[in-house]
């Protein structure tokens, strides 16, 4: 069984039943029962043409899903044809269905999450942990969302900045995360870009290009993290780095600062550093500022406490860190890691540990106990 198949595939079949006429919510729900019949069937009998035997049995069952619902038999006419059987149109729908998940109907952050589920293929803990809430919280949230646009016809694309918030937050996934959707994120933030003409979006191409280069160093051979000051950078894709920081240029220079540009501009500058002690930490304590104006966001504050102790000195890293709450996820590393470099071994230690505790990936909970390790190994 392809799962990389099903996956690539759900977002087509997906955009066919809306095109058609299925509410979102229906349409979600027909397809999620293809899927199942295709881990069925498909081991034993694979199709010629796989998503057209998904659109088949997705709009077969979300008929099935109509006629059974008593209170819209007055819709039965409108899908009552099925379409002929043949090969599926070729038609990439991905990007479009972006935008129609970002309804006008949904808050910004319901139709994050629900694109997220439905369209990205996250898993509902996966958009909680981007979101810093709780699994339970966000599934709540999912389920608003569907409620809400149970019903609507999705004729009405949404705004630009849902749709780019939904595709950075598939591309950090896809980066560090279960499953890999950077390379999915990127192809449809470039067919944004060469349809839509808006910095912000030129700058979260550049943003996912020059994190992107850094990919092949940012785990050993064993599947161990990498830290950036410790990665090899003669393994960075130069070439890419290059087109992100040409596409960002471009757009910085229209004069409409976003918080893609920014995020991008400090990207630029850890790319321009030929060795980690030659970074620009005060220009990057400068776009953390910028970027903190842009966006209330507290990861953006830990990274600048994290740019602050580099420029000023880890004292001056841990007073800006002491302004956060402790809740805030990969606070306790942070503290760990300037507490370190204050030479304060023994707490740097103790920190690391709890850090591991709460690290969101099995790879950051074993890099922080190989860290508490050997600051232990040291102190003795």
């Amino acid at each position: 069984m392809d799962e990389l198949l099903l996956r690539s595939l759900t977002p087509s079949v997906l955009a066919v039943l809306v095109r058609r006429g299925a509410d979102f919510a229906a349409a979600e729900d027909a397809v999620q029962d293809a899927l199942v019949e295709a881990v069925r069937v498909w081991p034993g009998d694979t199709p010629r043409d796989p998503k057209g035997w998904l659109v088949t049995v997705a709009w077969r069952r979300f008929l099935d899903a109509t006629r059974a619902d008593t209170s819209r038999r007055r819709r039965e006419d409108r899908f009552d044809e099925e379409p002929a059987p043949g090969p599926a149109p070729a038609v990439d729908d991905t990007l479009q269905l972006y935008f129609l998940c970002a309804h006008p109907s949904l808050t910004p952050s319901s139709a994050v999450a629900l694109t997220l589920r439905a369209v990205g293929g996250l898993t509902t803990r996966q958009i909680a942990r981007a979101y810093l809430v709780p699994e339970a919280t966000m599934a709540q949230r999912i389920s608003r969302a569907k409620r809400t646009v149970s019903g609507v016809r999705f004729d009405r694309p949404g705004d630009v900045s849902t749709v780019l918030r939904v595709l950075y937050l598939v591309f950090n996934e896809g980066y560090s995360g279960d499953v890999d959707l950077a390379a999915e994120a990127i192809r449809l933030t470039r067919q944004l870009a060469a349809a839509i003409d808006h910095p912000e979006v030129a700058g979260l191409l550049a943003l996912m290009l020059l994190h992107h280069a850094r990919r092949a160093s940012r785990t050993g051979p064993d599947g161990s993290l990498v830290p950036l000051a410790e990665q090899d950078r003669g393994r960075w894709d130069t070439g890419m780095i290059a087109e992100g920081v040409g596409i960002l240029q471009a757009a910085l220079a229209r004069d409409r600062l976003g918080e893609f540009q920014a995020q991008a501009a400090v990207a630029a500058l850890h790319a321009d550093a030929p060795t980690a002690e030659e970074t620009d930490w005060v220009q990057i304590v400068e776009w953390y500022d910028e970027l903190a104006g842009l966006t209330d966001s507290p990861v953006v504050r830990l990274n600048r406490a994290v740019a602050v102790g580099e420029a000023d000195g880890p004292r001056a890293g841990l007073a800006e860190l002491a302004a956060l709450s402790d809740s805030l996820p990969r606070r306790t590393a942070v503290a760990a890691y300037l507490h370190e470099r204050d030479g304060d071994l023994a707490t740097a230690a103790r920190l690391y540990a709890e850090a591991a505790h709460k690290a969101p990936t099995l790879a950051e909970r074993d890099h922080l106990t190989r860290q508490a390790a050997r600051l232990n190994a040291e102190r003795r």
